[in-house]
């Protein structure tokens, strides 16, 4: 049990991590854009960021949630099913 809670802990973590770099990704293509078409951009977080803040929460909450899910499906298919590639 405590195996499966690791594993996908872990899981989880680099769902998150991913989301962050989603998040990087997703900010350097709108300040590109906004600089060229002269928009405007309103900075957030005391001029951390240029994204929204709900997409600033938002994007954290789907790494963790998609961490689980990905965590819950592969210890199925792993250590339940025995699935194997050869």
């Amino acid at each position: 049990m405590m195996k499966k809670v690791v594993y996908v802990i872990l899981w989880i973590f680099l769902g998150l991590i991913l989301s962050f770099i989603f998040h990087a990704a997703i900010e350097i293509f709108y300040l590109r854009w906004a600089e060229k078409n002269s928009v405007a951009i309103s900075w957030v977080l005391n001029g951390a960021c240029a994204l929204p803040l709900w997409l600033i929460i938002l994007l954290p909450i789907l790494g963790i949630i998609f961490g689980l899910c990905l965590g819950l499906i592969a210890w199925q298919k792993i250590y339940v099913e025995k699935v194997r590639r050869r």
